[in-house]
């Protein structure tokens, strides 16, 4: 897999989980929440919750695909299984 690729996928998994930017999650509960996402949803399960979201909250689905994405990358992502 392309590692944008994966990290767009975690940022999507990240983006549609119950964590909040307020709470300063650490790394370790980033993962797990990545992690809770994926087996929830699905990588294509997590991408049509974040289209619904954009589509719905446009005004704050940015910011929080911006946290997501920022939070990825900060973390430099480990590699974690594919989930369909």
């Amino acid at each position: 897999m392309n590692i944008n690729l994966l990290r767009d996928t975690q940022a999507e998994a990240l983006f549609v989980s119950d964590l909040q930017p307020s709470q300063r999650p650490t790394e370790q509960a980033v993962w797990a929440a990545i992690t809770r996402s994926l087996r929830a949803y699905g990588s294509r399960g997590c991408a049509v919750r974040v289209a619904g979201e954009f589509g719905d909250h446009p005004e704050t689905a940015v910011n929080r695909m911006i946290w997501a994405r920022n939070t990825v990358e900060q973390y430099d992502a480990p590699v974690l299984p594919a989930v369909a």
